[in-house]
């Protein structure tokens, strides 16, 4: 390891937030190796074509995971939470490529950062961590296929439904901070689709939309 003395700080919000990384010698290890960091809302904290230098870990906040494709068109794909980390980027860590997600902090995000050189080591070491890994991915697999279904066999309108909730689940509050068009953006339509089915949404009773802001007004949501 690359420091003798471990940082207390971390322990404490891996004991809070990861309780399933309960074997104390690897706690240590990760308050030995890892940093705390802390990105403002907005910030791209691993974007497209970068090579991968740290597994996070989520303390607070959300994370969105977004895919952009060759013309410069994303595609969100789905959020992370306190007590996750982001499997595809354990995945180019092991084979040392290049991002292909961006993922951008939707609110004030405070993460552990674990050195890459890492991964792979513990996951024959520690079974509470090849246990968190398999579980971490097999979680993000059905996210993935759900966008992916969602894509394939659902109406815009039920993409977008689909979105808000996440979104709205993500931020931890009915009201969603975003315009039609960083919607539009994330869900890969136009602007001018994503305002009508909102407002169709409105007449429904089931939102209200304000300037770049949008409350849930029913259970459903």
């Amino acid at each position: 390891m690359t420091k003798s003395i471990f940082n207390p700080e971390i322990i404490e919000l891996l004991r809070k937030h990861y309780p399933q990384l309960a074997e104390k010698p690897l706690q240590e290890e990760i308050a030995t190796v890892g940093e705390i960091y802390q990105f403002k809302a907005g910030k791209t904290i691993m974007d497209v074509g970068a090579y991968v230098k740290m597994m996070p870990l989520l303390v607070n906040g959300s994370i969105k995971v977004s895919r952009e494709n060759e013309d410069g068109r994303e595609l969100f794909l789905y959020y992370l939470r306190p007590g996750e980390s982001c499997t595809m980027s354990f995945t180019c860590c092991l084979m040392h490529k290049k991002s292909e997600i961006r993922t951008v902090a939707e609110d004030d995000v405070l993460l552990i950062g674990i050195p890459t050189r890492y991964m792979d080591e513990w996951m024959t070491r520690y079974q509470s961590w090849k246990n968190f890994v398999l579980t971490a991915y097999d979680q993000r697999l059905l996210e993935l296929i759900n966008t992916i279904d969602n894509i394939a066999f659902q109406h815009m309108d039920d993409r977008l439904v689909d979105y808000l909730q996440k979104k709205a689940i993500a931020q931890g509050s009915n009201t969603i901070e975003a315009t039609h068009q960083e919607i539009a953006y994330d869900l890969n339509a136009s602007r001018e689709a994503v305002s009508r089915l909102l407002k169709q949404l409105e007449r429904e009773g089931r939102v209200a939309l304000g300037r770049n802001r949008i409350e849930f007004l029913d259970k459903r949501f």
